[in-house]
């Protein structure tokens, strides 16, 4: 049995994420996602500028009339949520956390998805694989990965996402759409990126707090890293300090773009303090726009 206030953030994600599909996100994501073939439909009179080759010549035979084959996308995608559960998500100088921005980009992803009929599963990792759910369809079904992602208690504290990703091809044996939500922590995960990208289609969702950006005067404080737990004291009120935290965090985030770009990897940047149904609307658009051209 869930805990009432459980359900009730869960039931305000659904309300709240079922507005945003509806309204925003739905269409995009059909036209971004293709299906993974095509199948026979029906057959119809030949028209001028008809593919000759899809000619159907036994109908022809019998209704001495030249038909033709129509055949139909297969619109039928498997998603797999492959989310990091470690120890640092649990961050948020915000209003959410950003396991809560997480889950809440996670129940989008996926309500987009079951409302094209797309199956959808869920992986949980850490420093280890912590939970397995396969792909499946239904409003009912994403409302488990929702409780999931936002209950989940991890054994494990510290971030590998070369485990989560080499998982992937265990729990999707045909090629998948892959998102790899993570605040990307960790490092030496680049051989299982491009792994998984030549066979998937892997879009990595990057989580941030501004606070990871522009750190604030606050004085003499205490970091502590909540993977590692080691603590120290720093003077937040040094502006050259400051100045350092903001290039060092400019510099990974610049790193990992470059390997994005490198592999080839559509990603999507999503942080606690901006309205990221917003970004993931805009990613969807973009990449459709540059499918089409």
């Amino acid at each position: 049995m869930l805990p009432k206030e459980l359900i009730k953030r869960i039931r305000k994600i659904e309300i709240s994420t079922r507005r945003v599909v509806s309204n925003l996100l739905a269409g995009q994501y059909h036209s971004v996602f293709k299906g993974q073939g095509m199948s026979f439909a029906e057959v119809r009179p030949y028209q001028p500028g008809d593919e000759i080759r899809f000619i159907d010549w036994n109908v022809t035979a019998r209704m001495n009339e030249t038909f033709i084959k129509v055949f139909a996308e297969e619109r039928e995608l498997t998603v797999i949520l492959l989310v990091d559960v470690s120890a640092s998500k649990n961050f948020g100088s915000q209003e959410k956390t950003k396991a809560e921005v997480a889950a809440e980009a996670a129940a989008q992803i996926a309500f987009s998805a079951i409302a094209n009929n797309d199956r959808i599963g869920l992986i949980l990792f850490s420093d280890r694989v912590e939970k397995v759910i396969p792909p499946k369809k239904g409003r009912k079904h994403v409302l488990r990965l929702v409780s999931e992602i936002l209950s989940f208690s991890p054994q494990g504290r510290l971030t590998d996402l070369s485990v989560g990703l080499d998982y992937v091809t265990r729990l999707a044996k045909h090629q998948a759409v892959t998102f790899l939500i993570s605040d990307f922590q960790g490092s030496g995960h680049e051989d299982s990126l491009k792994r998984i990208g030549r066979r998937h289609d892997l879009i990595p969702v990057v989580i941030s707090d501004p606070m990871e950006e522009v750190f604030p005067n606050l004085g003499l404080v205490y970091l502590e890293d909540p993977e590692s737990q080691k603590r120290i004291l720093i003077d937040s009120g040094d502006i050259q300090m400051r100045n350092r935290w903001t290039q060092f965090i400019q510099l990974k985030k610049n790193e990992r773009l470059q390997l994005f770009r490198k592999l080839e990897l559509d990603s999507i940047e999503l942080r606690s303090d901006q309205d990221y149904a917003v970004a993931l609307a805009r990613f969807f658009k973009i990449r459709a726009q540059r499918r089409a051209a």
